[in-house]
């Protein structure tokens, strides 16, 4: 096996480790060096920079255009997208409140990036307005995430109204976020290079004071994800589908393993529709729709992540945190969240849609993805299990609505 085989036969997140490492210590050893290899990070976030808007715009629209499915639509549908709505909300809304408590945020390195003021405020007429593009394709250039949210939307929706002629359109939308989809991994194939650069430069410039933001990021994304499954898909449960919680949970300790090792929603569903099936009493009519339709659009950890990860970045920049920022926040982050693939990481490459939106321009978010990259892989791991906890939660609770739910198969958990 060639070298070059050997490399890619090593696991990313593997790869990425061991670049960590070399970076932390390449910093330490030669800290003189470090702006030697600066260009290898500064490829990286470009690259990512690049990808950002068209990923907003097309896989927005795509994950709408895949509601034109028959099966997905009328009361089933109706309430599994509500429910998901607010649940994501939610959990944007949690993501926020554990970052104002904890602050992992508060005199973060981010490299060279200068504390951010928002300037001049916004009225609400202007940014009402501003979601509104004059041109598609200046949003588009100047990266206007609000207006490219709207847009997605906007034709994400009339290619659904549009019927069979809208079919080639929604086609080419779900081809064209396919092929996306596959530049982001090649791009994130350079993520070692790029890791190893950033962490060195990171390293040298700040000393080990940026593990300790790291650490207060991990615990925050662990504490909103505790407080989304155990408190808010726990109140759904008992409140809404009028079930206790604790069954629910027994049955599905497998899918939510698989989430935390694969961190990837898409990756888990065979694993959830089973356990909705032999552990929870769903109907397959109901979990082979809600399941795969949750996978889209069901990220309550990317959700209550953009929110915690929006502050983290806000609190670094020193941006001031109004009543106005946080309803912003809140708004865009469930957009976003709602338009994020079920693939790792994807949730980093949506961190630029809410950030714009309150001001923060694309060079220093492209620096908060720059230093939380690195360490994403465990982040990524923990908050893919609230989404998957939160799918098998809007699908029990619709099944029991739709009287689709064996209550026995439910609650035999209790007899175990």
């Amino acid at each position: 096996m060639s070298p070059l085989h050997r490399w890619f036969a090593i696991p990313l997140w593997q790869r990425v480790v061991g670049a960590l490492i070399l970076g932390v210590i390449f910093a330490l050893v030669w800290p003189a060096g470090a702006p030697y290899v600066q260009f290898l990070g500064d490829l990286f976030v470009r690259a990512i920079r690049m990808l950002v808007a068209p990923i907003v715009l097309v896989t927005i629209a795509a994950g709408i255009t895949s509601l034109a499915d028959p099966k997905k639509l009328g009361s089933l549908g109706a309430r599994t997208i509500g429910l998901f709505a607010a649940t994501t909300a939610i959990a944007v809304s949690v993501g926020m409140l554990v970052a104002t408590v904890i602050r992992p945020g508060a005199g973060a390195p981010l490299g060279t990036a200068a504390p951010h003021a928002l300037g001049a405020p916004v009225t609400p007429y202007d940014q009402l307005i501003g979601i509104i593009p004059l041109n598609i394709v200046d949003a588009l250039a100047k990266g206007d995430m609000l207006a490219l949210i709207f847009v997605a939307i906007l034709f994400g929706v009339g290619t659904v109204l549009t019927g069979e002629a809208g079919k080639p359109f929604a086609t080419f939308l779900q081809a064209t976020s396919a092929v996306l989809l596959k530049v982001v991994t090649i791009v994130m194939e350079a993520t070692p290079f790029g890791v190893f650069a950033l962490i060195a430069n990171a390293v040298a410039a700040n000393g080990a004071a940026v593990f300790v933001h790291v650490g207060w990021l991990a615990l925050a994304v662990v504490a909103g994800s505790l407080i989304q499954m155990l408190v808010v898909h726990s109140l759904l449960l008992r409140l809404v589908a009028k079930l206790p919680a604790l069954p629910f949970f027994r049955g599905i300790v497998d899918a939510l393993v698989v989430a935390f090792s694969t961190a990837s929603s898409g990756a888990t569903l065979p694993v959830a529709m089973r356990v909705s099936e032999d552990n929870l009493g769903i109907s397959r009519p109901v979990y082979s729709t809600v399941l795969p339709l949750g996978a889209s659009i069901g990220k309550d950890g990317t959700a209550m992540y953009v929110g915690l990860l929006s502050l983290f970045a806000l609190q670094a920049f020193g941006t001031p945190l109004t009543p106005s920022v946080y309803l912003l926040v809140l708004l865009t982050g469930s957009l976003a969240a709602f338009g994020t693939a079920p693939v790792p990481s994807a949730s980093l490459f949506m961190l630029a849609a809410v950030l714009s939106a309150v001001g923060v321009p694309p060079e220093q978010t492209a620096l908060v993805v720059g230093f939380v990259l690195p360490f994403d892989r465990l982040l990524d791991m923990t908050r893919t299990v609230p989404s998957a906890c939160a799918n098998l939660a809007v699908a029990t609770t619709v099944a029991r609505w739709e009287g689709e739910l064996d209550e026995a198969i439910y609650r035999s958990a209790d007899d175990e």
